[in-house]
């Protein structure tokens, strides 16, 4: 049966992209709501396809939101699924977080999320649809750097399964990716890291930097075989929940579920050697 179905952040060596085209492409010949802050950066094959609607749309707007409303009204295909995918990368020691970038991570990561489900709220239940919210498993461990974009995908873990109960009256599911690694240009945006002169970690700098930009971090599993496998969990008849996708995800899931805190410590040090070259410098035990 054909869905309509609306991603956000859906540019061009993104998870929302990947989507966008597995989803357009299925014989089902779901129409796709495919939106972004510049549409010019939205794949061309997207551009071409009958089944496909193209329109910007910035999540931390509300007026661009309540105009993707009247757009997708407008349209007469109705909602079924709405995937929140868009989102920002931030990674910086917390002391020296600039706060108007980390909250315009939270106005996109998590508000921009709360906005969109509001405001398409009355389609998504008037066809008992499927809400999906698109996390990170850097949600659930606590990775040096990392904490102003972790905190912000573990508020939206914890919205999505509070709204599961909420909308469940409604016949409406909520879905809730914990994605682990994909290979995307997401940390591509940061394409320059820098510290300030007085940073405690500028000793450390570069080390950070290649978290930040993404230079050290392992491969991941490829946007292809990660929207195929996630596309079945879109459009599955009972999916609803919490669902561990990319590489890495279950395994991180194991190591919080199954093992004590301090394994977990040992783990995530040994990923980040430099917190002890920092420690040593310091003459800290």
């Amino acid at each position: 049966m054909s869905k309509s179905i609306l991603i956000t952040g859906c540019s061009t060596g993104g998870i929302g992209a990947s989507l966008a085209l597995a989803l357009s492409q299925k014989k089902e010949n779901h129409h796709i709501f495919a939106t972004a802050r510049n549409t010019s950066k939205i794949p061309k094959e997207l551009h071409n396809l009958p089944n496909v609607t193209i329109f910007p749309l910035d999540v931390s707007s509300s007026s661009s939101v309540a105009e993707a409303v009247k757009i997708v009204r407008g349209s007469g295909h109705g909602l079924d699924v709405l995937i929140n995918n868009a989102g920002l990368p931030f990674s910086m020691p917390l002391l020296d977080a600039n706060l108007e970038d980390a909250q315009r991570v939270y106005e996109v990561n998590f508000w921009g999320v709360v906005r969109m489900i509001q405001r398409f709220a009355d389609m998504i239940i008037e066809r008992q649809g499927r809400i999906v919210n698109v996390s990170s498993i850097g949600g659930m461990v606590h990775l040096p750097w990392n904490s102003i974009y972790a905190s912000s995908k573990a508020a939206l873990t914890n919205l999505s399964e509070t709204l599961r109960h909420e909308l469940s009256p409604f016949g409406v599911s909520v879905i809730c990716l914990q994605v682990g690694g994909v290979d995307t240009n997401f940390d591509a945006r940061t394409t320059e890291f820098n510290l300030p002169p007085n940073s405690y970690y500028a000793t450390i700098k570069d080390d950070i930097a290649g978290w930040a930009t993404g230079s050290i971090k392992p491969r991941g599993q490829s946007g292809e075989s990660f929207a195929e496998a996630v596309v079945r969990d879109i459009l599955g008849a009972r999916k609803n929940g919490l669902v561990f996708r990319g590489k890495y995800a279950s395994s991180v899931r194991a190591l919080v579920d199954w093992f004590p805190g301090w394994v977990v410590d040992m783990v995530i040090r040994m990923q980040n050697p430099s917190l002890a070259r920092l420690a040593k410098l310091r003459n800290v035990s």
